[in-house]
């Protein structure tokens, strides 16, 4: 990557446990099964549970066009074999310089690392493109991805009072959440 304004990520990442790619349409009816139809998943998200594989569909253009206008966007998460899709993270883009992250896991992946160590991909992914400004909204009851975030250098920064509606908790309403940041540049 030679300009920062003309880098783009690798759409495959690996770290020590996991493998982490841009999703294809032959990841539809997996996403939707391992974790975006999933209640218990998408109970505190700031996205609706996915009701049909149309909403998968709709997310995976949604991912083409991340990718297509921005130097990254979202990324399946797999073990480090490629063979069992544990979840998604990736990075939302502001400017080139501005950008957010989470990640969803499927349940039996949860209370392994696997989030930590794909959120440090994401921070690494950041830093290599440049970005000064991450940052992230988290339910102010989610206590582990609250962790998540600690662990890997978010500081947080406020609460956000009715900021984020989490449709799948209390649709339409606006709910308070917490903003963590960080510069990965910094680090």
């Amino acid at each position: 990557m030679t300009e920062r304004g003309n880098a783009r990520a690798p759409e495959c990442v690996r770290t020590a446990r996991l493998l982490l790619r841009r999703a294809g349409p032959e990841d539809v009816a997996l996403i939707f099964a391992r974790y975006a139809s999933d209640p218990a998943v998408c109970h505190r998200l700031a996205w609706r549970r996915h009701g049909s594989l149309a909403d998968t569909t709709e997310f995976l253009a949604f991912s083409d066009e991340q990718w297509r206008r921005w130097p990254a966007g979202p990324y399946l998460v797999f073990d480090a074999a490629g063979n069992r899709l544990l979840g998604s993270t990736g990075l939302a883009f502001e400017s080139l310089t501005r950008a957010s992250t989470g990640y969803v896991f499927a349940c039996d992946a949860w209370g392994r690392g696997h989030a930590t160590e794909a959120l440090a991909a994401m921070i690494a992914v950041a830093r290599d493109l440049g970005v000064n400004d991450l940052y992230a909204h988290c339910h102010t009851d989610h206590v582990a991805s609250r962790r998540v975030l600690e662990k890997c250098g978010f500081r947080l920064e406020a609460r956000l009072h009715e900021h984020v509606e989490f449709p799948n908790d209390q649709p339409g309403v606006k709910q308070d959440a917490l903003l963590y940041s960080m510069n990965p540049l910094a680090g």
